[in-house]
């Protein structure tokens, strides 16, 4: 029997990262919506671990971006990558990185990336999400059925403590349920691409004595290869005594009852003269898998249920929050009226390619990772075995760069096909995995530039399309009436820094509340009816 009925204009099932930035995103905006955890809120085994830089912007659009920079992390620990044959084996080779503390943010952005590990990143955000009376969060509640109707959602949950049912009515539905997503299931949208690139056994552990107890230095990670090549990696948590390791292997290592955890550590340390406490074990496939849809009606999905794809380069998070990111203000625009159905429809349109381009550079980090060969004598004390370490080291220096750094995958990608911004025929800038240049073109990141001190034109971006001006004389036509007769937040910028004017190309930018580039162009048409349509999805 069902107790409790419950309205809300958006439903989001699952309390992840991914989940509870969207409630942060609607909170922000003044939107009641209703998260669905089964869980507790606490994590156990914390899978993710940096907070990149695009993260971080949106992190400081919401206002919390001190809090990740604070997280707890030891922000003067050094970020280093370093190749071994274990902790305290051969050193093959090591690729240099600053600690937190010393990381400037890059010229591109107002941010740098932050290691902030699960078990204190999903705190961060529901605190965060909860501080704005309009989110609710419901703990031990599990998602049962829904019905996908025209004009609403009709969902029924169970709290699983007290066994109390309830029925929830929506106008929105966002499946942040994991790769293994039940809504997704329900809704019959099958996942495509390669469901195994790997078998992997994650292993968490204790060690508060390991940064002493051996010669390799502070690292964020350790990646060991063996006489089979590239087997394992060990990565740093907090900085302190938490590490995670990564076993890279077959199937048969999903069976926990025939894996000797303890027996694994040892072997990555390279010794049984390193004490440890073992956490938590937890076996996983490493895939790449895309949804053959974003959307079915009203029910949309994000991150992982959506896409998954290999952590290295730690992008999966990070690519479903800026899935959140693209529907949170589109959600606005349709419950406050002004938005068209074309902005829903945008959705998958802008966010797969973005899934199928950063999944495709994932699965090649790892392919760089596994690319050792000819290891047999790696471990040899002789001139052979000498020779081989100096080769596998300089080839993993060299093709893993992909994996650490990767601003231009993180900050360049682009709504190239984007039916809602209009697109003015220039030629796409290349993007490439490390090096990011900045752009006006429409469907691109609207550019950072610094208007003063601590204050970045990206602090211009969120609650309402921006049209930015960069020249007086420039025709701005009618659009700011236009929008006002309908309801349509837009706020002109005028902008007198002609280096803010080259780094944004045209002498009028309209950005969306997103902060993405919408159109662009020397002056505004007389009659801006079409380009307010497009637009706002009409």
């Amino acid at each position: 029997m069902t107790n409790q009925t419950i309205d809300v204009p958006v439903l989001i099932v699952g309390g992840g990262p991914v989940g509870l930035a969207l409630a942060i995103d609607l909170g922000w905006r003044g939107i009641e919506c209703l998260v669905l955890e089964q869980g507790d809120g606490s994590v156990d085994h914390p899978r993710l671990g940096i907070i990149l830089t695009r993260t971080m912007e949106l992190c400081r659009r919401w206002g919390i971006v001190d809090k990740i920079y604070n997280c707890g992390f030891n922000n003067d620990y050094k970020l280093n990558v370093v190749y071994a044959t274990s902790m305290t084996g051969y050193l093959l080779g090591r690729d240099e990185n600053l600690s937190c503390n010393d990381m400037p943010a890059p010229t591109q952005s107002p941010e740098k990336r932050q290691r902030c590990p699960q078990i204190w990143f999903n705190p961060i955000l529901e605190k965060a999400a909860l501080q704005f009376p309009s989110v609710h969060v419901m703990h031990h509640n599990k998602l049962d059925s829904f019905h996908n109707f025209k004009d609403h959602i009709e969902a029924f949950a169970t709290d699983t403590k007290s066994a109390e049912k309830r029925h929830i009515r929506a106008q929105f539905m966002v499946a942040c349920d994991g790769a293994a997503s039940s809504v997704r299931a329900s809704l019959g949208i099958e996942m495509q691409g390669n469901p195994a690139l790997s078998y992997s056994v994650n292993i968490f552990i204790r060690s508060p004595q390991l940064l002493r107890l051996h010669d390799k230095g502070e690292a964020e990670r350790y990646i060991f290869v063996g006489t089979q090549g590239t087997w394992a990696n060990l990565t740093v948590v907090d900085g302190r005594e938490l590490w995670r390791i990564t076993i890279i292997g077959s199937e048969k290592m999903m069976d926990l009852n025939e894996l000797d955890a303890t027996a694994l550590v040892r072997e990555c340390l390279g010794t049984d003269q390193i004490p440890f406490e073992l956490l938590s074990v937890k076996p996983w496939r490493r895939t790449e898998l895309i949804a053959s849809k974003f959307s079915s009606g009203r029910v949309f999905l994000a991150g992982d249920a959506a896409h998954t794809m290999s952590p290295t380069g730690g992008h999966g998070m990070n690519t479903g929050v800026s899935d959140v990111a693209n529907l949170g203000w589109k959600f606005h625009a349709l419950l406050q009226g002004w938005g068209g159905p074309g902005l829903l429809d945008a959705y998958e349109k802008e966010r797969k390619p973005v899934a199928q381009a950063v999944a495709a550079a994932s699965a090649k980090n790892f392919r760089a990772w596994v690319s050792a060969k000819s290891c047999e004598d790696i471990l040899d004390n002789t001139p052979a075995g000498e020779a081989t370490r100096e080769r596998i080291g300089h080839h993993m220096t060299e093709v893993g760069r992909e994996d650490w750094d990767s601003l231009g995958l993180q900050l360049g990608v682009r709504y190239d096909e984007s039916p809602i911004c209009v697109h003015d025929g220039s030629v796409a800038p290349a993007l490439t995995v490390i090096d990011y240049q900045q752009t006006s073109r429409p469907g691109a990141r609207a550019p950072h530039a610094w208007l003063a001190p601590g204050n970045s034109t990206l602090d211009l971006f969120g609650k309402s399309y921006v049209l930015m001006q960069f020249d007086n004389e420039a025709f701005t036509g009618n659009i700011e009436h236009l929008a006002k007769l309908r309801g349509v937040p837009l706020k002109r910028e005028v902008i007198h820094d002609h280096g803010i004017a080259s780094v944004y190309e045209r002498r009028l930018v309209l950005v969306r509340p997103d902060g993405v580039v919408a159109w662009r162009g020397d002056a505004l048409p007389p009659d801006c009816t079409e380009l307010l349509d497009t637009v706002t999805g009409h």
